[in-house]
């Protein structure tokens, strides 16, 4: 589990396409601390890490990502140089800081327009139809594993605005339109539509 409050940029280092897809990620992260097996949600999914280190070029991790998980993400845009919004699991003790984030990515969102507003900077996006009626104005969504607050919904569009500080220290600042984004929906809706699918 996870929060959705990114504590490290990671870098994509290197890319190995096998069975599935090896990827080194470069990281702020002390690799002695990572355990093998250990979960960090990057850009939002869950993955396992394989292998740890540390080199010339700094720390870095390896996770292997299966061909089910790039179909159903934002993955496939990966490339060397990219940039990650990295967060470790959660620990019994943490602090619970945005809202609970699973890592498991329901679907892939567009930006549909990027929009200065006041220091904030307002983004819209595009859902696919079939999580559009899980997210809620006032809502949470987790967006490239960032938890944010949904401002307002329009069918399958929805907006969020995001502050400097979040802009600074995640990769937010450099996003634009058309940029796909790994999108889960907040599990407490999913459980609400649920039930009252159900009554």
């Amino acid at each position: 589990m996870f929060t959705g409050i990114v504590t490290d940029i990671g870098t994509v280092r290197a890319l190995e396409r096998r069975g599935d897809l090896r990827a080194r990620i470069g990281t702020g992260y002390d690799p002695d601390g990572i355990d093998i097996g250990a979960s960090i949600a990057c850009d939002g999914v869950c993955l396992t890490v394989v292998d740890r280190g540390r080199d010339a070029d700094g720390a870095w991790f390896d996770v292997d990502v299966s061909a089910e998980t790039v179909s159903k993400t934002a993955l496939d845009d990966w490339a060397e140089g990219r940039r990650l919004n990295l967060e470790r699991a959660l620990r019994v003790g943490d602090e619970l800081g945005g809202h609970i984030v699973s890592g498991h990515v329901d679907g892939v969102a567009r930006i549909v327009s990027v929009t200065a507003e006041g220091d904030s900077v307002r983004f819209v996006f595009e859902a696919p139809a079939d999580l559009a009626r899980f997210i809620a104005p006032k809502g949470s969504v987790a967006l490239n594993g960032t938890s944010l607050t949904v401002n307002e919904v329009e069918g399958t569009s929805f907006g969020v605005n995001i502050i400097p500080h979040t802009q600074e220290v995640t990769t937010w600042g450099a996003m634009a339109e058309g940029d796909a984004v790994n999108l889960e929906i907040d599990t407490l809706a999913r459980y609400v539509a649920r039930l009252a699918e159900a009554g």
